[in-house]
């Protein structure tokens, strides 16, 4: 992967920094605190893996970095970007030049092929090569000759390479990667985690993995754990065993 000039100067830093983020959501039965003073930070290039039982916060602190959702108080930056300086445009730039996201549930659009589903972020960003590098993208999960594929004739598996390949297309600094495998076999599932690896090694990405499996999370060279809306300290580094 050739370096970026505008993120260069981020190698070996944090490419993500939150400081004591809080979220507080409206429900019928009053203010709900789903974060409550978040520390993190991720360098580039490094791996993380965040674990945690289903509502302790994990996909709303993924969301809140990849600006999809704004925090009740705090700060957060990436990229070098401070989120409270960026307009909805802003937030949208920083994903789509620094960010790529692999959800649970695939999000590829029923009506476009694969190859159309991974040349999508490409063609948004004006690259004139976007159907030929996607290829290269699809060829890279194992999928070159499913690429006139439409979603639905694609298994939950194939599907999901999709994702990796949009994800990856335009190598971006950042996976976010929301139980990539939830919605998979475990054989399947453990096919589509050693292709998230060996791309993001090959790349040297950075990743944020959120999985409520443990097993998974351990691949990362930190693992974290989410509970009630705080984050512990590093609770393993494993990668290196």
């Amino acid at each position: 992967m050739i370096a970026d000039p505008a993120t260069a100067h981020l190698a070996g830093k944090d490419l993500v920094t939150l400081r004591r983020i809080t979220l507080t959501l409206e429900s019928t039965a009053g203010p709900v605190d789903i974060l409550r003073g978040v520390d993190f930070t991720l360098a580039a290039g490094e791996a993380v893996g965040i674990v945690g039982p289903s509502g302790s916060g994990k996909s709303s602190m993924m969301s809140i970095i990849a600006g999809l959702e704004k925090p009740t108080s705090g700060t957060v930056s990436v990229a070098g970007k401070d989120f409270a300086k960026l307009d909805e445009d802003g937030l949208a730039l920083v994903r789509r030049e620094h960010v790529g996201i692999v959800f649970q549930s695939f999000h590829l659009i029923p009506t476009m092929t694969a190859l159309e589903n991974v040349a999508m972020p490409l063609e948004l960003a004006g690259a004139r090569d976007a159907f030929a590098t996607a290829q290269d993208a699809l060829s890279a999960v194992g999928l070159n000759t499913r690429t006139s594929h439409y979603p639905a004739q694609l298994s939950g598996g194939e599907q999901q390479r999709v994702a990796l390949a949009r994800a990856f297309v335009d190598e971006p600094d950042l996976i976010l990667a929301d139980e990539p495998t939830g919605n998979l076999d475990g054989e399947t599932g453990r096919a589509i985690i050693d292709s998230l690896f060996n791309i993001r090694a090959r790349r040297n990405t950075a990743l944020l993995l959120i999985t409520h499996e443990e097993q998974l999370a351990s691949r990362c060279d930190r693992v974290m754990r989410m509970a009630d809306g705080l984050l512990s300290p590093e609770v393993a580094s494993l990668a290196s065993q």
